[in-house]
């Protein structure tokens, strides 16, 4: 189990497999300084 990022916190680095099949590395693919990251589950 991990914990959850805390305030100054860096975001951890994440390779997502997107459904076009390409690769979106985080968070370095980012091309601005604030990003909102939002993370919805596919399932209940």
């Amino acid at each position: 189990m991990t914990s959850k990022l805390g305030t100054g916190d860096q975001f951890p680095n994440l390779d997502l497999k997107m459904i076009d099949g390409s690769t979106l590395s985080l968070p370095t693919d980012l091309e601005a300084p604030y990003t909102v990251f939002l993370v919805y589950r596919g399932h209940w």
